[in-house]
């Protein structure tokens, strides 16, 4: 499937794979998702636009680069939350904008509950973050939101995937690049990721 990217790197499977285990506590389960969100951002990012800006060094004058487009973070709350730490850290002058849904238990459908975004954008590329791709319901809510608001690019930036959201989250915004760290085998008959790990916001949050 095109536009869809999973990671290959030896440190976020490393680093996946301690975030599965059901023995992580809460402190650990949110220092990972943090580091394993900064390195799907690095991976997700290569393709940013920049442009020429001289600096001068200790040695002397140079060209290097800068962003050209202004970055905007939008963690679908409230599990989102804990990756922004770690993409601030690569990108500390990005805004960040929440959006609020939760997935209906019985229909499985998101219900939007929370959204403060300004009348016109105010950046030009957003960064969807959301560890978990399950239907898939969330993630095209937030962006079918974003569109409306008009932002021109718009990437999503999960932990881990199923088929289904994979192909629900295409399916409706094909132009959409989605990063993750590990497509899992399929969704249970609550819509869980299986094997995954289990509710991503309960175990940051440590309210499971």
């Amino acid at each position: 499937m095109q536009n869809v990217f999973v990671s290959s790197h030896p440190l976020v499977a490393h680093k996946l794979t301690k975030l599965r285990n059901v023995d992580t506590n809460p402190k650990k389960f949110r220092e990972l998702v943090r580091e394993i969100a900064a390195l799907m951002t690095y991976e997700a990012t290569q393709d940013l636009s920049t442009h020429p800006y001289e600096v001068i060094t200790p040695m002397g004058e140079t060209t290097g680069v800068q962003l050209k487009d202004k970055i905007g973070l939008v963690p679908i709350l409230r599990a989102g939350l804990g990756m922004v730490e770690g993409v601030w850290g690569l990108m500390p002058n990005a805004e960040v904008w929440h959006i609020g849904l939760y997935r209906d238990e019985d229909t499985l459908q998101p219900v939007e509950y929370y959204n403060k975004l300004p009348v016109a954008p105010t950046v030009q590329v957003c960064l969807v973050l959301d560890p978990m791709l399950a239907t898939g319901g969330s993630a095209v809510a937030t962006v079918d939101i974003l569109k409306r608001w008009g932002v021109n690019r718009i990437k999503f930036i999960g932990l881990l995937g199923a088929p289904e959201g994979v192909e629900n989250l295409h399916k409706h915004h094909p132009e959409v690049p989605i990063h993750l760290a590990s497509i899992d085998s399929h969704l249970n008959e609550i819509g869980y990721i299986v094997p995954g790990l289990g509710d991503a916001g309960d175990r940051q949050f440590g309210t499971g």
